[in-house]
Formats: C-alpha cells, sequence, structure tokens
C-alpha cells in the first residue's frame, strides 16, 4: 500500500511524540534523582589551613605544629618553617589565594553536592576532614586524599593565566582554575572505588579512564564534558568531530589490546596533544584514550541493566563486549 502524505505525517507526528515521551521520562527520573540527593545530610569540617599560616608569625609555630602535625615532618627542622613563614613569595602565594577563595562558601558550594552524590551512588562514604594549604605551586599534587583528609592545594586554583604559572606547559595551566577543584576532587575519589585493571592492555587503560570520567558525570551534573576531561571547549569539540576518525585508527592498527607501555603516554597520560604520527598530531588534544574510553563507558551504562557499583569491578573486556559501542559519525 502505497503511503499518503497523511501517513507519512502520522507516521512523524507519532515518532516525535515517541521520543518526546521518552526524553520527558528521563529527564523526569533524573530530576526524581537529584532531589533525593539533595536531601542527604552532608556535615564536614573545612580547616582554612592556608589562612592561619598566612596569619601566623615564627612565635605561633609551636601551637600550629600542636594542631597540624600532618603539615609539620619530624624530619624537617624548625628553621625551615620560620623562613617560610616569613618568605616574601610565601606572602605573595597567600595574599593571592585570599583573592580568589576569601570566604569558605566557594569551597562548600563545589564539595556539598559533590559528597551528597558520591553518598548516593556509594552509602558507605565518609565525609572527610578537608584542609585548604598552599603548595608552592605543586600541580603534580593539587587534591591529595588520604584516609579521613582531604587536602587542596589552592595555590594550584587562581586561574589559568595567573602570572605564577608563567613556565608552566599551557596543557597543565589550563586546568589550575577554581572550576577544577570539583573535577580534581571527583577524581581523586574516583580511584577509590574503581577496581585497577588486571591486564595491561590499551583497552584496559582507556576503560578505567572511563569509568573515572562516568563517575564525573554522575558526581558533577552540572559541569561541563570539557572540564571533566579537562579539555578547553574547543579541544572537546575537536574531539566529538574526529570520534569516528580516531576509533578506526585505533582499530586498524590493532591497538586495543596491545600491551606496548609506550600507548599509554601517546593516547592515555597529560600531554599537550596525542600521538597519531600523523599531520593531526598539533591539532589534537591529549588524553584521546580516556575520551574514547568514557564513550565505551558510557554506551555500556546505556545499553544494559548494570548499576555503578558493579560497573567499578566489571572487566574492561567484558564493558567493551557489551557496550555496543559505535562512534558518532
Amino acid at each position: 500500500m502505497a503511503l499518503t502524505n497523511n501517513n507519512i505525517f502520522s507516521a512523524m507526528k507519532y515518532c516525535v511524540l515517541f521520543l518526546f515521551g521518552v526524553l520527558f521520562f528521563s529527564c523526569n527520573n533524573e530530576s526524581k534523582i537529584e532531589k533525593e540527593i539533595e536531601k542527604i545530610p552532608i556535615d564536614f569540617e573545612l580547616i582554612r589551613f592556608d589562612m592561619e599560616f598566612a596569619q601566623a608569625t615564627p612565635a605561633d609555630l609551636p601551637k600550629l605544629k600542636t594542631e597540624f602535625p600532618e603539615f609539620f615532618p619530624e624530619q624537617y627542622n624548625d628553621s625551615i618553617w620560620v623562613e617560610k613563614l616569613t618568605d616574601t613569595l610565601q606572602h605573595q602565594l597567600e595574599s593571592e589565594v585570599a583573592k580568589t577563595f576569601p570566604k569558605d562558601e566557594a569551597l562548600n558550594h563545589v564539595l556539598v553536592p559533590l559528597f551528597q552524590h558520591i553518598k548516593y551512588y556509594f552509602p558507605k562514604f565518609q565525609t572527610p576532614v578537608v584542609v585548604t594549604t598552599t603548595s608552592d605551586v605543586d600541580y603534580r599534587n593539587k587534591v591529595i586524599l588520604a584516609e579521613k583528609m582531604l587536602v587542596i592545594g589552592l595555590d594550584n586554583y587562581l586561574g589559568a593565566e595567573h602570572h605564577f604559572y608563567k613556565g608552566i606547559d599551557k596543557y597543565i595551566s589550563k586546568e589550575m582554575k577554581p572550576s577544577q577543584i570539583g573535577p580534581d576532587v571527583a577524581e581523586a575519589y574516583a580511584r577509590v572505588y574503581i577496581k585497577p585493571p588486571n591486564k595491561a592492555s590499551f583497552l584496559g587503560q582507556i576503560v578505567y579512564y572511563g569509568k573515572e570520567l562516568y563517575l564525573k558525570d554522575i558526581w558533577l551534573p552540572n559541569i561541563s564534558d570539557a572540564e571533566k576531561i579537562g579539555y578547553t571547549e574547543e579541544e572537546f569539540q575537536w574531539a566529538e568531530e574526529n570520534e569516528e576518525y580516531m576509533w578506526r585508527y585505533f582499530v586498524e592498527k590493532e591497538l586495543l589490546y596491545n600491551t606496548d607501555p609506550k600507548l599509554g603516554a601517546r593516547f592515555v597520560s597529560p600531554a599537550p596533544f596525542s600521538k597519531f604520527y600523523l599531520e593531526i598530531d598539533n591539532e589534537s588534544p591529549g588524553m584521546l584514550g580516556r575520551y574514547l574510553g568514557w564513550k565505551i563507558v558510557r554506551s555500556y551504562m546505556k545499553n544494559n541493566k548494570a548499576d555503578v557499583q558493579q560497573l567499578m569491578v566489571t572487566d574492561a573486556d567484558e564493558i567493551f563486549t557489551n557496550s555496543k559501542y559505535k562512534p558518532k559519525k
């Protein structure tokens, strides 16, 4: 039977209504979950050690050491801390931190909803004592998680263009901004829950980071995808536009089950660009293996009835096989 214009219109109308219904149900369900999460009580102690140290004098050192023994290792002589208390550069650092984070509200605004989301998906989660400090811009250790304490080096979040960061590679300094605190803390906690890969394959590596980024999806619903992975919006757009091409490259070069340790440096570790050894390299952002691992994990969770805690311990091969992942064209 030939389709008339009325038949086509009716079919299109049905499809639109069906899609609208699916989207409405999905959004309504997500909204319901978010409302439940908002009700979770979160109480934690926030200690501004950065401010305590900035206001102290050498005479206050014994008191500081008693109150914060974790920050004064015994192998260091008191003369080191006295010098630091009177150091001009240290004072400048403290002043810039105080300008960017003058009150606790900005930190609470990030940490309270993040802790609520972690608690919702992992009920045994215990809120830590949060201690802020300065770290001489130790960007390799911006966030440190140690049992019941979370330490945040606020001098690593003064803004990507801050003059203290001159000389630091752009691919690193672009993430040194206040909005990156949430993703960095989420990353620290993600590594508590994700089972390390039991194989050294490239697939195992990218799925591991895909799980980490998926946790950021559900823990940080109001953060952009670019910030979750540490990209600029332009870098994320490049990855989106080249997803199919990258995936074809990995498959054709048989990289997924390859155990060459150099693949991590090429496509997983933070870097100014990824290394396909092609002309496009200088256009690409780093960590594109993490990006594709994220896509695989998202596809797996969309197409399988698995809860988040199961995902954390599921093998990379099983996730990939059952993900039905197809790159976006």
